[in-house]
């Protein structure tokens, strides 16, 4: 049986040295210096960033490390251990939005995102990447590179961002400008805040209201797994991360509209009316009834009662109510999985092996369509847990032979009952044919959701 494999961060001093060797290797000179930025895991608190809402992510000890040296002219050059042969150039001078293809997009955006914001002062570069954080794993190893990039060029530059919280802040901006306009990749903050400005042992309670001060956005959250005789696993699944494909930005247009519709700024304001109320859940059925579309209603639904389980899970694990902190998990992936859709049959099998497998919570993290699952268990069974949940999926795949294009057929056809379903029950209907249209609803979503499993393992 082959063993899961789990993934040590690199040591600074480890992590620099691979970096500088690798720039001497590419430039034939000793950089001018070695910095880094942590990958982020988001403990809950999805896909509200960019609904002005809350997030607790922390940071990850896996690094992105990056050896760097200014430049006296506008030219960028840039490679990475991951294809040490090949440099990427570009050039600053005229360099607009979208200018820069493949990864290079992501270094070279952040100095193009400086100049923008007015920092003349930022020049070239040459620079070289060595990390350890998973690609494609949802655990933001482009906004380690972004951010590390940012420091970087902030020191050699004297630019005097990265020494507070408050100047950071710009740092943040530039890199997530460069994920956004010149790698196109959709990313509402999160990320970049995490890298930046998660410190050791500790949650951030980011709250992302615009206007809010840098000490004002940010409460920084003890996050003492060990104490409380737990750990975190997290766990690559392997299926592939895209948030460039349109997916992400098109949820992102659904929660905008719905704000336009409900006629607020951002969906924050509606989670903090339906979550001061007594019954939040009726406050939240009648701000629903005000939406034609059912999709925009569960998108809806999804981002203001995520909103509303930062805090109780902030609450829970303060007073020490793991069983709670738990239950959130598990709602926050349930919720991602059938409001959201934003998970892949991939998360959906993790999650449920390691919730069979005694895990107090377990939920799909970041973006979703691939990526990783953390999920919350007792001190010593990490290894445990994952390799049940790697053996299990190779055991269902070797099992299970039902094909999967009927499968792929089958569940579009399912989900269209679904959503003539409840689209019906939002009318007047004759008693009898309510519980049957109710039951279709159950029995036709456990059916995708069991045939997206199987779907896994073909």
């Amino acid at each position: 049986m082959t063993s899961v494999e789990f993934i040590e961060p690199m040591s600074d001093a480890e992590g620099a040295a691979r970096a500088a060797e690798l720039f001497k290797q590419a430039y034939g000179k000793e950089p001018a210096g070695v910095w880094a930025a942590p990958g982020r895991v988001n403990l809950i608190g999805e896909h509200t960033d960019y609904n002005a809402g809350l997030c607790l992510p922390i940071a990850l000890p896996h690094r992105t490390y990056i050896a760097l040296s200014p430049r006296d002219d506008t030219s960028v050059r840039v490679v990475s251990d991951l294809a040490s042969d090949v440099i990427a150039e570009a050039d600053l001078d005229g360099l607009e939005a979208g200018g820069v293809d493949g990864w290079a997009a992501y270094p070279v955006g952040v100095a193009w995102a400086l100049r923008n914001a007015g920092f003349d002062g930022v020049q070239g570069f040459d620079a070289a990447f060595s990390s350890c954080v998973p690609l494609g794993s949802g655990l933001s190893s482009s906004a380690a590179m972004t951010c590390s990039t940012a420091l970087a060029l902030d020191d050699v530059y004297s630019q005097g961002f990265g020494d507070t919280d408050e100047g950071r802040v710009t740092l943040i901006n530039a890199a997530i400008a460069s994920e956004n306009d010149m790698a196109g990749a959709s990313t509402g903050g999160l990320d970049q805040n995490a890298s930046m400005r998660c410190t050791p042992d500790h949650a951030i309670r980011l709250d992302c209201r615009p206007g809010l001060s840098a000490v004002d956005s940010v409460q920084q959250e003890v996050f003492d797994l060990e104490g409380h005789g737990l750990e975190l696993l997290v766990l690559d699944t392997r299926a592939p991360h895209q948030l460039n494909d349109g997916q992400y930005a098109q949820r992102r247009a659904t929660c905008e509209e719905a704000a336009r519709i409900l006629g607020v700024a951002n969906l924050r304001e509606v989670a903090d009316l339906v979550n001061a109320q007594a019954d939040p859940a009726a406050a939240l059925d009648g701000v629903l009834d005000r939406l034609d579309d059912e999709t925009m209603r569960k998108r809806v639904r999804h981002v203001v009662t995520e909103i509303g389980r930062v805090d109780d899970f902030v609450r829970a694990f303060a007073e020490g109510d793991m069983q709670t902190a738990g239950e959130l998990f598990n709602a926050s992936h349930d919720s991602l999985r059938d409001d959201y859709e934003v998970t892949v049959p991939e998360l959906d099998v993790a999650v449920d092996v390691a919730r069979d497998e005694g895990a107090l919570g377990a939920r799909m993290t970041g973006g979703g369509f691939g990526g990783s699952i953390i999920a919350l268990v007792n001190a010593g069974e990490s290894q445990r847990i994952a390799q049940a949940m790697f053996s299990q999926m190779r055991n269902a795949c070797a099992g299970n032979r039902i094909n999967a294009d009927f499968m792929r057929e089958m569940i579009p056809h399912h989900e269209g009952a679904v959503r003539m379903s409840e689209n019906a029950l939002c009318f007047p209907l004759c008693p009898e044919l309510v519980p049957i249209l109710s039951r279709i609803i159950v029995s036709q979503k456990k059916g995708v959701r069991e045939m997206k499993r199987l779907l896994r393992c073909v």
